[in-house]
């Protein structure tokens, strides 16, 4: 199943996506809905980021290929930081290229989106808190990126968080291909089964940290191939199974 939130002219919704139709639904993706009569075509209204986290944490370092292409050790434990809610957008709307910044990078991620209230789970109970997985953009200014770790600054800036376009539900997420495109041109090219740590490990060492709510968000890292983006550029990200989250840059 892949659900969508979306603007259809007049208010604000959460369908479920089949071909190009979207069904509208009542109720809520984190519990009980009902699907309804209305019926849009996906071309004619208007796909928002497919949830509204509470706040997007992220792992930094989770590929091998990635460790390598840095020539950096393999991490011992996931390393965490947070993107504020502020950052989210979701398909074909624009990543603004901040003034305080002479170079943005793209970042194709495993987005996991989470359906429960998850506190203190096991790496086998982590599944059930799962609602879907979807594509996200870890835009990142490069150079506010201190060597020290501290990286608020370099990952925060708004429109900084593509995530979309759709939820998709009962996907393998250890074995997924993913992908970035840069005007066109294939930047990154991985499979999630180049992650570290998977999934259910870092949704139940998370928990540990911090409560998550239903809407969070858990973007995975980044596979190798990272570089560079300017305004006028056109990135997409696209993983198996879920779609293609496309975003223009244009200058702040």
């Amino acid at each position: 199943m892949q659900f969508v939130r979306f603007w259809d002219g007049k208010k604000v919704q959460y369908g479920i996506l089949r071909g190009d139709k979207i069904t509208a639904i009542e109720g809520s993706i984190y519990g009980r809905y009902e699907t309804t009569s209305r019926v849009y075509s996906y071309h004619d209204i208007m796909l928002l980021a497919p949830c509204e986290p509470s706040k997007v944490i992220c792992v930094g370092l989770n590929y091998r290929d990635h460790a390598e292409e840095l020539n950096l050790p393999l991490p011992e434990e996931p390393v965490l930081f947070l993107k504020p809610p502020s950052t989210v957008i979701g398909h074909q709307q624009d990543i603004i290229y901040p003034p305080l910044s002479n170079r943005v990078d793209y970042e194709a991620e495993l987005g996991v989106v989470i359906g429960e209230t998850t506190h203190r789970v096991t790496p086998e109970e982590a599944w059930e808190k799962i609602l879907g997985y979807t594509c996200a953009n870890d835009v990142t200014a490069r150079d506010k990126q201190p060597k020290d770790g501290q990286w608020t600054v370099a990952k925060s800036f708004d429109t900084f968080c593509p995530l979309g376009p759709v939820i998709a539900t009962d996907i393998d997420p250890g074995n997924l291909k993913i992908s970035l495109t840069l005007n066109g041109e294939v930047k990154q090219s991985s499979n999630t089964n180049q992650m570290i740590f998977p999934v259910n490990e870092l949704v139940s060492y998370i928990s540990q940290i911090m409560t998550l709510y239903p809407g969070d968000v858990l973007i995975t890292g980044t596979p190798s191939g990272i570089g560079p983006m300017q305004p006028g550029d056109t990135v997409t990200v696209k993983i198996e199974g879920i779609g293609s989250l496309t975003n223009r840059v244009v200058a702040g």
